[in-house]
Parts: structure tokens; C-alpha cells; sequence
């Protein structure tokens, strides 16, 4: 790399200090020598410099004979080319626990953070924004180059191109006897074309900017450098704002040809072009020179396997030799169980005591190595938040804040109309919350005298669950006219309502429970301990639990209704929750209510003390309720109280208390009836009579 050195005479004071034009002059035939692009550098005062001082962060040139360490081989990465998450230790613990760990998500980690696996940065802007890496502008700085305007033109300058540079200003001494001051840049990278492997992590996006009417955009990933570019289109992720890609790229470049790296967000159209949502660009070369190490980042430990495997080409003790080698430092001194850097000691018992045993953990020597990196301020393994822009727009982020819309669908229940009748015809009705085309309800119990009921049934809710989101995936098309289908993540609701069913008006709503079966309440044992205490909304954590790590619950559970803008008690239901895999739910199929296959576990139907062949005319029942996915099915079966039904009370009840006034109008009617029936059938005879008169 060139580098020049200009003695100039300029003031003490750097404000009177005139600017630095930088000019880029084409050489071109017959002495053409057109200005090809210029900038102006107005401020000096970061390019003043105590030549005395040690630049111990300027790079070296690395000589081509230098051997990484003397018993090392590069270690190259391999299987990364499958999407972001890795292959799983166990169910739950993948990547995306780690990177929910690392934000504070921890109710989407599961028991990540308790195993005591690295966790790692995010940041929340541009890793060239972070002060504590100094932009990574730290080796040359980057101006822009300007072309002025034209004589007829009245626009404002354009950027035609960029220039890479340093400036170190120093004070040489007047008397020609005293030695020069040391001089700059003499440790240089190497010169010529560096060959690069770029690999990019695209997790996630939110708050795009909607492209579409339905106010989303289909959004997918193309990733560009110099002339090579990957486009994701055929994956594009329909109808979202906030897609989650989780995917990686890979692709060569050569600096410093081919350093901007861009990575671009389209919104997919079927009839019309694609049309940018916004794009970032990432300076790679800034990166590959900064002394802060930008490139893959330094995990916490050194991991041969599991979800933090070491993913940088060299191990720990090789970027170390390349550390001191770059920086003129002493090479580290490795000993059986301690490393030696910089006059600072490592002492591997002291940097692991407290910490829970980790079963991936590689050599010692590595793990030194990695902690005394550690120390000297390099890049940490990373997240970084990119702002998109677009280039029509390069100064406006293209992003809009998040609209959360809340759609109400089917009867209003916030209203119940509760009855305090001694009979009443039950029914239990389920669904899960974003699955409402699924909903199920139960067969009727008629005529129950003092509002219980035997439900031995089953509920079957099909449904897509992400297990270190804890989210339910739920996808469909918003209107009938629409191409895509819309993708959200909910939680797992679970919806129960009790019912009362009339024949000739609308069903009265008694009473309903909803459960998030991630924090679900702990059922009571008994009936007599089921109270609303149970979905108290300050509940604690020791007072719920999860059906995805129980895999079944049973108990009681309170349905609550409103009164008088209060919540009361209105009813109580036996259930069974039950949460299988889609493969266990093939090698164990389970029917829906008591339909065949009526097995695990397998419906009786209900059995009932009857005292008369009127009193047993309605088919109790109720439902169990099973979820079913790629992931999981969730299965519940409700037992309540068999119940003795008397046939005097069951017509006082049935006949009088809900009909009596319609019998007593009935009766009424019949008596008119009758009356104008005989007086139809007597009046020709009597009318006869009037007109021969025989008694006359």
C-alpha cells in the first residue's frame, strides 16, 4: 500500500489550520488530464499525532514463510451451509435459544441460560457505529469524492466515488541536526488482491414498510457483491412486516475491487416487478483491516460441537500468534493449566470456577488462548441491527412502527347471560386462539338438574408451534381473492366455554376459561379447592405450568363469567391436557369425541343413574380437546359429576318453569276452540228449529 510524506508548514493553533483537498486526476492520452472526482477535509484535528507514541494497533505486513503455530493445521467450518439454525443437542436448545437468551427473551429460551451456555452481543445499531471500535475507521478513513456542478446545471454535487486514507500530522523540528521524529505507516498490510469468503447471517426484519394493499409486502433476501449476487425469491415470506428469514448466504469477493457488500430486501410481486424495500451496505474492507478483529467475532468459550460451535476458520491459539505477530507483542507462554500475555497471567481453573459443567468444551490450551483474545478488546461474537434505505430515498429509513391489529370474531361472550336455573341443557365448546375455523364443541347433556354434566370426549386442534419462540405459526389468506396466505405468530391459547343450548332462541353463554399453555395455572386436585384464586391474574411462576414440558395435566380448572363488571365463579371442568408429536400421534391415533379410533385413551360412553326411560333421552357428553402439528398435539378430556335426574322434577322444570305461560296461553286457546267448535257444529240444527218452528 502507498504511502507518502508531504512536510508542510501549517499553524500551531488547528483551527487556523487551512483544509486538505484531495483530487483524483484520470491520466488519459494526448495530455488529458480531467479531475475525476475531489473532496475537501476541513477538520485535522484527528489526524493530529505524537510520532513518540507506540501504535501498537497499526497492522503488519505478514510475511508469507510465517507458520501459524508450529503444531496447528487451519481448521476449516464446515456444514454451515444449511440454514441459521444448527443441528440440535436436544429438543429446545438450538441456536435461536441462544439468540433469544442474549436479547433477554428468556420465556423463549427454555432452560438455555441454566446450562450455562454462552450467550452473545447484540447490538442495536451499525457495528461501524459502535464507539469502542472506533467506527472501524481505526487504519485508513473513507471521503467521499465529489464531481462540482455543471455551468447549465443547478444540482447539487454528486458522489462519483470514494477515497481509502490516513493522515498523520506531526511537527518536524526546525534544527536540521536533531533526528526526524519515527516515521508513519511503516507497518502496512500486504499488497495486492486479497480473496475473501463472505458469509451472511440474515435473521430476521421488522417494521418494513408495507408495499401492498392489504397493507403488507411479501418480502425475500438478495445479497450482492462486486458482480456476484444470490437472490432468495422463490423463498419469499408472504404477507408479513416482520419476516424472519434465518438463513445464511455465502459468497467470494476480492478486495479491495469488490468491497461493498449489499444486502437488499424485495417486496415479491406475481404480475409487476419486484420493488425494493430498502438495502444496507457493509464495507468489507473497513472490516478485514480493522485491528479489532471485525470478521467472525470471539465467542465466549471454545466448543467443539453444540449450539455454540467454533465457527472462525483459525483456532484460538492461531489468532493469538497472529495477534502478537501483528502487534510486536512477546508470543504467548502456554503451560499445563495457565497461558502467559502481555505480562498478564490466565489461569484456567479461575476463569471457569462457578461455571456449570459444559460437555462440548474443547483443548485447555484452546480455551486459554480464547480468553487471553478476549482481553485485548476484539469484536465479541455478534448481532447487529441494520437500518434499511432506499436508494431513491438514501436519507429516510424504510421502516414504519409496528400496528398491532386485534380482529373480534363470533359472539361477543364479554356479556354472559347467566341463568341460575335448576336444569339446564350443557354443552362444552373449544378452539384455540388464530384456529377459530376449527372450533369444536361437545354433544348436548339434557336436562341437568343442578348444572353438571359427564363429558367423555375428545377435542382435536391441529396446530404449527415453534418451540423456542413459543409461538404458534399460523398461516392463511386474509380474503379469497388473495394469492398468499398471511403468516403470524400467536401464543398458544387454549379457548373452553360452557354453553346452555335452547331449541327456539339463541344459545345463553355461561362461562369460559383461557389458557396460555405455556403459563398455564396449576389445576386443583378437587372440585371443592377449584376457586377463581387459580386464574388470578398476578399469578406467580411456582403457581403455573407448561404442557409442552408436562406433556400431560389434569385437574380442575374455574370457567369465569361477569357480573355486574365483576368476575365470578361459573362453572368448574375436569380435564385432561395431554401434548403429543405428530409422529406419536400416528403410531397412537386418537378420533375426535368417541369415533373410531377410540383409543389413547379410549371414551366410555357416560353412565347415568336413571329412574325412568324419559330421563335418559339426551346423549350426555362433552369433549376432549387434542392439538395437532408437525410438532406437537394437545389432548384433554373432561370428566365431570354423573348426575341423578327425578321425573317429576325433570317435568316441573322442563314443562313450568320455562313454559308456562305458553301452556297456560295454550289451554286458553284450546277452551275457544272447543267453544266455537260446538257452537259450529249446533248452529244449522239451531238455526232449523228458529225457521219451522214445530212447536208452534
Amino acid at each position: 500500500m502507498p504511502h507518502s510524506l508531504f512536510p508542510q508548514r501549517l499553524p500551531k493553533e488547528s483551527l487556523y489550520s487551512p483544509p486538505i483537498v484531495l483530487k483524483i486526476i484520470d491520466n488519459r492520452p494526448f495530455g488529458r488530464r480531467p479531475v475525476v472526482g475531489q473532496c475537501t477535509v476541513r477538520s485535522l484535528r484527528e489526524f493530529y499525532w505524537d510520532p513518540f507514541q507506540q501504535d501498537a494497533g497499526a497492522p503488519q505486513e505478514q510475511p508469507d514463510d510465517v507458520s501459524l503455530t508450529p503444531r496447528d493445521d487451519v481448521l476449516i467450518d464446515i456444514d454451515d451451509r444449511e440454514p441459521l439454525i444448527p443441528i440440535q443437542e436436544e429438543e429446545f436448545i438450538d441456536w435461536w435459544s441462544k439468540f433469544y437468551a442474549s436479547t433477554g427473551e428468556r420465556e423463549k429460551c427454555g432452560c438455555y441460560l441454566e446450562k450455562g451456555f454462552d450467550t452473545l452481543k447484540v447490538y442495536e445499531t451499525e457495528l461501524e457505529n459502535v464507539e469502542e471500535f472506533e467506527h472501524l475507521s481505526d487504519f485508513c478513513h473513507t471521503f467521499k469524492l465529489f464531481r462540482g456542478r455543471s455551468q447549465d446545471s443547478s444540482d447539487d454535487p454528486s458522489v462519483v466515488g470514494e477515497f481509502k486514507g490516513s493522515f498523520r500530522i506531526y511537527p518536524l523540528p526546525d534544527d536540521p541536526r536533531v533526528p526526524a521524529p519515527p516515521r508513519q505507516f511503516q507497518q502496512l498490510p500486504a499488497r495486492g488482491l486479497q480473496e475473501c469468503l463472505v458469509r451472511v447471517y440474515v435473521i430476521r426484519a421488522f417494521d418494513l414498510q408495507p408495499k401492498d394493499s392489504n397493507g403488507k409486502c411479501d418480502p425475500y433476501v438478495k445479497i450482492s457483491v462486486g458482480k456476484k449476487s444470490i437472490n432468495d425469491q422463490e423463498n419469499y415470506l408472504p404477507c408479513t412486516l416482520e419476516p424472519v428469514f434465518g438463513k445464511m448466504f455465502e459468497l467470494s469477493c476480492t478486495l479491495p475491487l469488490e468491497k461493498d457488500l449489499r444486502v437488499s430486501l424485495y417486496d415479491y410481486d406475481l404480475l409487476s416487478k419486484d420493488e425494493k424495500i430498502g438495502e444496507t451496505v457493509i464495507d468489507l474492507e473497513n472490516r478485514f483491516l480493522s485491528k479489532y478483529g471485525a470478521r467472525c467475532g470471539l465467542p465466549q468459550t471454545y466448543c467443539l460441537s453444540g449450539p455454540n460451535q467454533w465457527r472462525d476458520q483459525l483456532r484460538p491459539s492461531q489468532l493469538l500468534h497472529l495477534f502478537s505477530l501483528q502487534h510486536n507483542y512477546k508470543p504467548p507462554t502456554y503451560k499445563s493449566d495457565r497461558i502467559v500475555f502481555r505480562d498478564q497471567e490466565y489461569v484456567l481453573s479461575e476463569l471457569e470456577d462457578g461455571k456449570p459443567p459444559n460437555p462440548h468444551l474443547g483443548p485447555a490450551e484452546e480455551r486459554l488462548a480464547l480468553a487471553a483474545l478476549r482481553k485485548q478488546g476484539l469484536v465479541p461474537e455478534h448481532v447487529e441491527t441494520r437500518r434499511l434505505y432506499s436508494p431513491l430515498q438514501p436519507d429516510i429509513e424504510q421502516v414504519l412502527p409496528a400496528l398491532h391489529h386485534l380482529e373480534h370474531q363470533g359472539r361477543d361472550p364479554g356479556r354472559p347471560q347467566h341463568h341460575r336455573e335448576k336444569m339446564s341443557d350443557i354443552y362444552v365448546k373449544g378452539w384455540l386462539v388464530g384456529h377459530e375455523e376449527n372450533k369444536q364443541k361437545t354433544d348436548v347433556h339434557y336436562r341437568s338438574m343442578g348444572g353438571e354434566g359427564n363429558f367423555n370426549w375428545r377435542f382435536v386442534f391441529p396446530f404449527d408451534y415453534l418451540p423456542a419462540e413459543q409461538m404458534c405459526h399460523v398461516a392463511r389468506k386474509e380474503h379469497f381473492w388473495s394469492l398468499d396466505k398471511t403468516e403470524n405468530k400467536i401464543p398458544p391459547q387454549l379457548i373452553l366455554q360452557i354453553w346452555d343450548n335452547d331449541k327456539f332462541s339463541f344459545d345463553d353463554y355461561l362461562g369460559s376459561i383461557q389458557m396460555d399453555l405455556n403459563r398455564m395455572p396449576k389445576p386443583a386436585k378437587t372440585a371443592e379447592k377449584c376457586s377463581l384464586d387459580l386464574v388470578d391474574d398476578s399469578l406467580s411462576s411456582g403457581r403455573s405450568v407448561s404442557l409442552f414440558e408436562q406433556k400431560t395435566v389434569k385437574g380442575w380448572w374455574p370457567c369465569v363469567a361477569e357480573q355486574e363488571k365483576r368476575k365470578i365463579l361459573a362453572g368448574k371442568l375436569e380435564m385432561t391436557l395431554e401434548i403429543v408429536a405428530e409422529q406419536e400421534h400416528e403410531e397412537r391415533p386418537a378420533g375426535m369425541g368417541r369415533d373410531e379410533p377410540n383409543m389413547n385413551p379410549r371414551l366410555e360412553d357416560p353412565k347415568l343413574v336413571r329412574t325412568s326411560k324419559a330421563d335418559g333421552t339426551g346423549d350426555p357428553g362433552g369433549r376432549n380437546s387434542e392439538v395437532t402439528s408437525p410438532f406437537r398435539r394437545l389432548q384433554a378430556s373432561r370428566d365431570l359429576l354423573p348426575v341423578v335426574h327425578v321425573p317429576y322434577k325433570t317435568l316441573k322444570f322442563i314443562l313450568w318453569r320455562r313454559y308456562k305461560w305458553a301452556l297456560i296461553l295454550a289451554f286458553l286457546l284450546f277452551i275457544l276452540l272447543l267453544f266455537l267448535g260446538i257452537f259450529v257444529y249446533a248452529f244449522p240444527n239451531y238455526a232449523a228449529m228458529k225457521l219451522v218452528k214445530p212447536f208452534n
